[in-house]
């Protein structure tokens, strides 16, 4: 029987249901399906149907008309009747048509991204129908059908279909299948939607919050296990994502808000899901055959495929404590009889260690943001470590130290932790065990009686050495004990299947050179499931996941008599936001919807609280790396020493103003220190409106040189913002040196924006004043990272220099080698300033900024009037600021800058060739930006606004500048590295290639 053409489709609607509409032809697997588009802006579904069985299309019809009576969170279609007042019209060709009202959205399929609020908007929409339909009955719905979940042993005949690794998975889920049957078999049933797929979902056209606005096509439906209904959703729901476990959580949480799953069906669903994909990739191979060219029938191959094998590699256990916690179960189901059992069965630790004498537990911080650790240097440092720990020690004489249970470090973000979550890297920072800091050698005794399980020698340098894991007997059941840091000769001790008594010796504690290279303790782990692994265990959880592992892996403290003793809790994050709120200065404001906690910084990253890190693109101020191990120590060593006032000789001073000004053109030879960019740039203009006496000064508009008042008062980016200001009379602004976007482009374009400070000075001169000076960042980064046109200082400062005023440099952001061509950006512009500035880069973030000054500037500010800083050219802040010159040389940072920011550069501009909506790409070294703006350059604010805030749920740190909000700015510690570019790079395409980023370019 032939197909119906659009043009007949038309006809149809307009002879059974006087509908005038043009018909657009739609995909479909049994029936034909037409948009109808009329005049009136209505649409309608036209769907016609070969199908014998009215029956069936009755039932559908009938499920429809049920649903309108619920109250959905979504939208399903209306059955609309005939002329003639039939919901099913019989056609001349023996086929029948149905009319429904049409469902506005986006199919699932072509969203991007399907972020976890949408996954969870997903859930309760499938679960509120699952719900709705639960007192919906009809015979129709009781029939056999190969897409029905409990019929799917039918792909057992095609297992020959497939090969390699894609077999395996499917004879994997057909054996599960076949072995949860007798648990299967006796779940609920009830009619289920059966087909919620990637097709059947539809969205709401808002990009930046959708949710689901429908759910169609019950051509499937059928009366059989409800739990297959989710099965299904999670099928189509979580393929192409790096972790579709977690992202199945998000569904199954929401669907079991409206439809409450027994702990019998969570054990099926993992096996369902498979089952699912192993039908979808059988059907798919079949109709290959049969419609070779029609893609529609495999549509969902690939993305089937993928998730198969993903799925396959997802621990079955696991994935069933998972569900359970999502469904408000206990993770592991004998948590609790454990607790019990353990609570009337405690030992004390002199069992383990009856040779440790001790009166009292001490609990040691090594989280996060633990002091204690100090840098990244000292605890990866196992000698180091340990000497801490003896001084801790000396402190607490006759105690156990311990730690660690569910306690976050920053050992742990290392690459060998790491893997790609749905949001970007995840480490696996939470610790699952509690750590005894005992002597190598002690020897480790067995705490109850016991069958030696494993007995595994880790590779000892790149983890933590021999290990032994205990079977132990309670209740029926079992648990196991793990002993991880361990000797080399434990492994001789004991032997797999050995049994053991309580109190009998099992190994002993190992050195740093045998056991991982830690300082000697005893890593201590309960587990009530070894999830198929006799090798190494888990000893480190992903945060994201630690309700489960804690279940998997109770607290130790429960078999101790002694109670271990906690640490100060933290504050929650909620908590210090009020307090901010109530305490600190409503101005000061927090970064993000969500603020983040960050406790700990390493390189060119800053980690929060759970361990997560961050690409700093951002923080300029941090130039050599956050907490960069020889800064830290020489600011250590100083301040052990001594820290005072320049009124005293000291050699660090001077040691760092030689240094400084090896770095420095020789016309700049004298230097003032100072304590912040703000200090540095009020200082500059103090000293042009002294040595000229005169108090005009010329400044770039959006320039920004700090928050003192002075300063303030030449910042166009403060005074003409919110809550500014009226510019002062004194305060001449030239407009932004902008070719892309600004008052002039082409070539000669920088004599053009020149010119403008040459006219204000004629302006004045005619007025009868005289200018002080001009001051102006070489690059303007707050303007939104301006590279000012090459003749453009050059002329300025000329006509500043003919009108007798001071020319100063804002190198806050810009100096110290940032620029990899040159050490200082004006020197790209073969420009001699008389006062260069200074910030907090020299200090690498320690309060340290500087005044460099010509020596003729330096004479007439000396009028006699004292120029005196308390802090200013401390030896602590010069040893630091000394320290940073050296790195940045040693390290050769500079080159860094200059080869990093290139190869950035490059991957930038080729971004933005396949992605348009970047407007232009600009910068020198590791000072970049680039715009969003649409084919007008029209600035896209909101889109600069939503690609910072992606950026940063994928673990990269951006920030928006710029007079119109619409420029990221690029400026991180220049320790940036070319893998840290292709971070950077990968993220950014995976965000400008998401619905949003589209919308709205035109």
């Amino acid at each position: 029987m032939s197909k119906i053409t659009a043009q007949e489709a038309s006809k149809i609607a307009q002879k059974h249901f006087k509908i005038t509409a043009e018909a657009i032809e739609l995909d479909g697997y049994e029936d034909e399906n037409f948009l109808l588009e009329t005049n009136t802006e209505e649409k309608y579904l036209l769907k016609i149907s070969s199908e014998k069985n009215n029956a069936l299309l009755n039932f559908q019809n009938k499920i429809l008309s049920h649903l309108s009576t619920k109250n959905l969170p979504f939208q399903t279609s209306r059955v609309l009747k005939s002329e003639n007042g039939n919901s099913l019209v019989t056609l001349s060709n023996g086929k029948t048509a149905r009319l429904l009202s049409w469902v506005p959205g986006r199919i699932w399929a072509d969203v991007n991204p399907k972020t976890e609020r949408l996954r969870t908007n997903l859930g309760e929409a499938a679960g509120s129908l699952t719900n709705a339909l639960q007192d919906f009955k009809n015979t129709s719905a009781n029939r056999r059908l190969e897409w029905d979940l409990a019929n799917s042993d039918w792909t057992n005949n095609h297992i020959n279909r497939f090969n390699g690794e894609e077999k395996v998975a499917i004879q994997h889920f057909q054996t599960r299948f076949l072995e949860i049957q007798p648990i299967y078999k006796n779940l609920p049933k009830s009619i289920i939607h059966n087909d919620i797929n990637d097709y059947n979902i539809l969205v709401t056209s808002d990009l930046v919050e959708p949710k689901i606005s429908g759910l169609i096509d019950f051509g499937d439906s059928v009366f059989t296990q409800t739990v297959n209904d989710l099965a299904i959703t999670l099928a189509y729901a979580i393929t192409e994502i790096p972790d579709p476990l977690s992202a199945a959580l998000d569904i199954v949480k929401a669907y079991n808000k409206n439809y409450s799953f027994s702990e019998d069906e969570l054990k099926c669903l993992y096996t369902l899901v498979g089952m699912r994909l192993a039908t979808t990739l059988t059907n798919a191979s079949i109709k290959k055959e049969e419609f070779p060219d029609d893609e529609y029938y495999v549509i969902s191959e690939k993305p089937a495929q993928n998730l198969l094998l993903k799925w396959f590699k997802v621990n079955e256990s696991f994935a069933n404590y998972s569900f359970r916690n999502a469904c408000g179960y206990s993770a592991h189901p004998l948590e609790e009889k454990f607790e019990i059992w353990a609570k009337s069965n405690q030992i004390s630790l002199k069992t383990i260690f009856p040779t440790v004498t001790s009166e009292k537990i001490v609990n040691l911080d090594m989280s996060v943001g633990s002091t204690l650790l100090g840098n990244i240097s000292e605890y990866n440092d196992p000698e180091v470590s340990e000497f801490k720990l003896k001084q801790f020690q000396k402190h607490y004489p006759k105690t156990i130290l311990l730690n660690g249970y569910l306690e976050t470090r920053p050992f742990y973000t290392t690459d060998a932790f790491k893997s790609e979550g749905n949001n970007g890297p995840e480490y696996r920072t939470v610790h699952l065990g509690t750590d005894f800091w005992v002597p190598a050698e002690t020897p480790v005794h067995a705490p109850f009686d016991a069958i030696v399980k494993v007995i595994h020698h880790n590779n000892y340098d790149k983890d933590y050495g021999p290990m032994i894991i205990l079977e132990h007997s309670f209740e029926g059941d079992s648990f196991y004990t793990l002993y991880g840091h361990l000797t080399l000769s434990s492994l001789d001790i004991l032997k797999p299947g050995q049994a053991v008594k309580q109190g009998d010796l099992i190994a002993y504690i190992g050195s740093p050179s045998e056991n991982g290279n830690w300082a000697p303790h005893l890593h201590f782990q309960i587990i009530l499931d070894l999830l198929g692994n006799n090798e190494n265990f888990n000893g480190v959880a992903i945060p994201a996941k630690v309700d489960v592992w804690k279940s998997i892996c109770p607290n130790p403290n429960l078999i101790f008599k002694e109670e271990l003793e906690n640490l100060e809790q933290e504050l929650s994050e909620e908590s210090m936001i009020e307090f901010r709120k109530d305490h600190l200065g409503k101005s000061l404001s927090l970064s993000y919807e969500k603020p983040l906690h960050i406790v700990r910084g390493e390189g060119v990253y800053l980690i929060d609280i759970k361990g997560r890190k961050y690409l700093d693109t951002v923080n300029n101020v941090n130039h050599v790396g956050h907490q960069h191990p020889k800064v830290v120590s020489a600011g250590q060593r100083q301040m052990a020493v001594l820290n005072t006032n320049t009124r005293y000789l000291h050699k660090e001073i001077i040691a760092y103003a030689e240094a400084l000004l090896k770095k420095l053109p020789e016309h700049l030879s004298v230097i003032h220190i100072v304590n912040s960019g703000s200090e540095a740039n009020e200082l500059a203009l103090r000293m042009a409106k002294t040595v000229t006496g005169n108090n005009d000064i010329l400044a770039i508009e959006v320039g920004y040189h700090g928050n003192t008042n002075a300063v303030m008062d030449v910042s166009s980016y403060k005074f003409e913002g919110k809550g500014g200001f009226p510019k002062p009379e004194t305060t001449h602004i030239l407009p932004l040196p902008d070719s892309y976007r600004g008052k002039y482009s082409g070539d000669n374009c920088g004599v053009d924006y020149a010119q403008h400070a040459k006219e204000i000075i004629e302006t004045l001169k005619a007025e009868g004043k005289e200018i002080a000076g001009f001051i102006g960042e070489t690059l303007i980064s707050c303007g939104g990272q301006i590279v000012p046109p090459k003749d453009y200082f050059k002329k300025v400062y000329k006509h500043v220099h003919e009108a007798g005023g001071i020319c100063i440099a804002d190198e806050v952001q810009t100096g110290f080698g940032r620029m990899g061509k040159t050490f200082w950006a004006f020197e790209l512009y073969d420009v001699k300033p008389d006062i260069v500035t200074m910030g907090k880069p020299a200090g690498n973030g320690h309060p340290l900024a500087v005044v460099a000054c010509t020596k003729e500037v330096a004479e007439k500010f000396n009028t006699g009037m004292e120029y005196f800083n308390t802090f200013g050219g401390n030896p602590v802040s010069c040893a630091i600021g000394r320290t940073v010159l050296e790195i940045i040389d040693e390290e050769n940072l500079q080159q860094n800058a200059l080869e990093v920011g290139g190869f950035l550069k490059t991957e930038l501009k080729s971004l933005q060739k396949q992605f348009p909506i970047i407007g232009d790409v600009r910068g020198e070294g590791l000072f970049l930006g680039f715009e969003l703006n649409d084919s007008h350059k029209n600035p896209l604010p909101d889109h600069a606004s939503y690609l910072a805030n992606r950026m940063k749920q994928f673990g990269i740190l951006m920030s928006i500048d710029g007079p119109d909000h619409n420029v990221l700015k690029i400026k991180p510690p220049i320790v940036f590295s070319k893998q840290n570019v292709e971070e950077l790079i990968l993220r950014l395409n995976t965000v400008f290639g998401e619905d949003y980023m589209s919308f709205g370019y035109a």
